[in-house]
């Protein structure tokens, strides 16, 4: 009996396809060896007939092509600009941050302001998030 291997990446199974491919072996019998040796569920009989046809029609790289998407309007200029304005003013509200930036919605600033800057309110100010478990204690 074979030893198994467990969450195989996806680039792997796509090369045993091709070599195997290149061995004239076919699709069937791709899917009955991927699923003796990766599992009952690593890729469907069709899934492995789709890669076969690619790889016949001349592909030959195993890395998933690059998406189209949304792009990010997050840089790291803009965190600078808004670590900034919160400098500038720690008792600023998100309204206020919104109309110094309205080319970005409030989704995005809330999340640049939490997630990436760290920031929380304290008092009514906007400070960085610091505390650790033994400064908090202190503080008691």
């Amino acid at each position: 009996m074979f030893k198994t291997i467990a969450d195989p990446a996806d680039c792997e199974v796509r090369s045993v396809i091709r070599f195997l491919n290149a061995k004239n072996v076919k699709p069937v019998e791709i899917h009955s060896k991927l699923v003796e040796i990766y599992a009952e569920n690593v890729m469907t009989d069709g899934m492995v007939r789709k890669w076969v046809r690619q790889f016949n029609d001349g592909r030959t790289n195993v890395h998933d092509e690059a998406r189209s998407g949304r792009p990010s309007v997050v840089n790291d200029g803009l965190v600078a600009k808004v670590n900034e304005k919160i400098c500038e003013n720690r008792r600023f509200t998100k309204r206020m941050l919104f109309d110094e930036f309205p080319q970005i919605s409030k989704t995005v600033l809330h999340d640049i302001v939490t997630n990436r800057l760290n920031y929380r309110k304290l008092c009514s100010r906007w400070v960085p998030k610091m505390l650790t478990m033994s400064t908090d204690l202190t503080v008691l």
